[in-house]
């Protein structure tokens, strides 16, 4: 028998709210929270939360709105447990607290007040006061970083490193615009037998998790045999009570949103597209066919099949989509003394500094595929969880057989796309987002 104990309450240890005005005034509302959400996601450039209270009045008999007051930007202390036997907690205190962002859904009443509270972190608000202002010149890896260190030289960041150049100037573009721009103009490096290599198709995601801003390869994160990458759960979706072995945690609820979407798949060029690239320094274009059946060996798959099996030859062998790209030749030479920029310019004049020939088309089929399977499951609360983390979840075969198999299509590696941890005074359920490319169970080496 699976144990359910996880679903329990968790534990709010604190959630601390503390006003910069009238004496630096600070509240504590744990005990009066309703119901408590953080959210997560690879397309989200930060977390957030929101905390429903009952707010029944402090010392004074009012409300902590209007005692504190509450006006936005104070700051908010927040830890939290979940149920596991072992428990995760998530602390966003100090550097990690949160800040209150906006007060909405306010019912009062005589004898107390249920209002939510929308949280951010400090980044997100940085991210208004600031813009990108000055040249940057070489990867778009080292970009990221400076650009980051420039908003909050305290705030931690992992970068997948890129390998191919980009120069550009900030044009007074916020950061996270700036740094999500570039994750579609970014080729990962790969090591291949010690030795630096291209990477199999571009495209990267920026977004924040508990941990840290992540500026990541989706090569690298689709890939559960790097290293650290391995599937974190190994979940089941059962009509019993029984936990097979094997397994760790009990899939309560499954919702498949979206499974293969063949119209919209043709639409975006997900399969087969061309791009009509117009170099108006020689007058003339080039014309890119790129067909995601020459490129599957350089992908990596979630799942165990190529994502045009089992589709007939005529909806991917012609292109689907049409893209048209100037290219920039001459413009923004790398960083230097004025006589280097033009030398540079003068030996490197069929050259642009942008070169989307086999970059941006890469990024845009793969953002369009990992999409295609969508699949929504709540399990019970676990706050080790991260978007971008893979999982591996498994579902039943329909059969009359008594003795279920698991569905060898549907079943597999999942990367969580999004997450959402809710708490409640009697339950805490994680909710996952979760997407795959392709249908069948990748065998792991």
């Amino acid at each position: 028998m699976p144990d359910n104990s996880a679903t329990r309450a968790g534990n709010i240890k604190k959630f601390d709210i503390q006003s910069h005005k009238k004496g630096n005034n600070k509240v504590s509302l744990d005990a009066g929270i309703v119901e408590l959400k953080y959210f997560e996601s690879v397309l989200s450039n930060t977390i957030s939360a929101s905390v429903t209270v009952a707010d029944a009045g402090l010392n004074d008999g009012k409300g902590a709105i209007d005692t504190l007051p509450i006006r936005g930007g104070e700051e908010v202390s927040l830890v939290m447990e979940d149920a596991q036997a072992v428990p995760n907690q998530l602390s966003f205190t100090q550097e990690k607290s949160f800040y209150i962002n906006r007060v909405r859904g306010i019912d009062p009443g005589t004898q107390k007040d249920i209002y939510t509270i929308d949280l951010s972190p400090k980044e997100f608000f940085a991210n208004e006061q600031t813009r990108v202002v000055r040249k940057f010149s070489g990867q778009p890896s080292n970009h990221v970083a400076s650009i980051i260190n420039d908003l909050d030289p305290n705030t931690n960041i992992v970068v997948d490193k890129t390998i191919r150049d980009y120069n550009f100037i900030g044009n007074d573009k916020k950061p996270f615009y700036v740094c999500t721009w570039l994750a579609s103009k970014s080729i990962p490096e790969l090591s291949v037998d010690g030795k630096n290599s291209l990477g199999g198709s571009a495209g990267y995601f920026f977004y924040q998790t508990y941990d840290a801003l992540n500026f990541r390869a989706l090569d690298k994160m689709l890939d559960p045999t790097a290293p650290g990458n391995s599937p974190r759960l190994k979940c089941i979706f059962t009509n019993n009570a029984d936990m097979p072995t094997g397994y760790n945690t009990k899939i309560l609820n499954v919702n498949i949103e979206r499974d293969i979407d063949l119209q919209k798949n043709l639409t975006v060029g997900a399969y087969n597209n061309r791009s009509l690239f117009f170099d108006f320094v020689s007058m003339k274009y080039d014309v890119r066919d790129y067909s995601v059946e020459k490129q599957k060996e350089q992908i990596n798959n979630t799942g165990a099949q190529d994502i045009t099996e089992g589709l007939p030859e005529e909806f991917t062998k012609s292109p689907t989509r049409i893209f048209n790209h100037v290219l920039d030749q001459g413009l923004l030479p790398p960083s230097g003394s004025i006589e280097d920029q033009l030398k540079y310019w003068k030996d490197n004049k069929d050259v642009p500094t942008y070169d989307a020939r086999d970059t941006m088309v890469q990024s845009v089929m793969r953002y369009n595929q990992l999409f295609s399977i969508k699949t929504n499951i709540i399990i019970p609360g676990n706050f080790s969880l991260r978007a971008g983390d893979l999982i591996q979840c498994d579902f039943p075969d329909l059969t009359v057989d008594q003795n279920k198999e698991t569905n060898k299509q549907t079943g597999g590696i999942y990367m969580i796309a999004s997450v959402c941890h809710r708490m409640t005074q009697s339950d805490t359920f994680t909710s996952l987002s979760l997407v795959r490319d392709t249908f069948g169970r990748k065998v792991l080496k």
